[in-house]
């Protein structure tokens, strides 16, 4: 569940943050959206680093699941970090059944199995080789041989990476 928060709140939490990083930047919000206040080109290089330094984790894990699961052919093309989360986005059946056997499922047989039973299969998957660790997997409704992977923080996708790794 997403909170909802108003522009107003989020524009007087965002000017405080950048106060207190020294950043003498104004922000507003209307509508549904926060406008910046103009920002000196030394201000904007600063609030840069601090973005970076702050999502360093985040961003190091993306970019090692990333290259992991291109070693093992794993296409995950919607593979991006938002929000402070790793999402993982779309993913062909066949990437997904690779994937599963990968973290150690048994193989579902010498088809390709229908897209639900491969949203358990790499649930199931993902759980056990990650010490617990959960993973949405849904059916694309508009794309029968599409599934649709969850969020992953920094943590799990370590864990992730560690496993396929194992």
């Amino acid at each position: 569940m997403t909170a909802t928060v108003s522009p107003s709140g989020a524009a007087a939490e965002l000017r405080t943050a950048l106060r207190e990083a020294g950043l003498p930047v104004g922000a507003t919000g209307t509508d549904d959206y926060v406008q910046l206040g103009t920002l000196r080109a030394s201000d904007a290089r600063q609030l840069a680093r601090l973005i970076r330094t702050g999502t360093k984790r985040t961003l190091k894990a993306a970019r090692a699941l990333r290259e992991t699961c291109e070693a093992y052919g794993i296409d995950l093309p919607e593979l991006r970090v938002r929000q402070g989360r790793i999402t993982l986005g779309a993913c062909r059946v066949d990437d997904a059944v690779r994937l599963a056997r990968l973290l150690g499922a048994s193989s579902p047989g010498p088809e390709v199995p229908d897209t639900e039973a491969v949203q358990d299969l790499l649930a199931e998957a993902f759980s056990a080789a990650t010490g617990g660790g959960t993973l949405d997997v849904s059916v694309r409704g508009e794309a029968p041989d599409v599934v649709e992977l969850g969020a992953l923080d920094a943590r799990a996708a370590r864990r992730l990476i560690g496993a396929l790794r194992f």
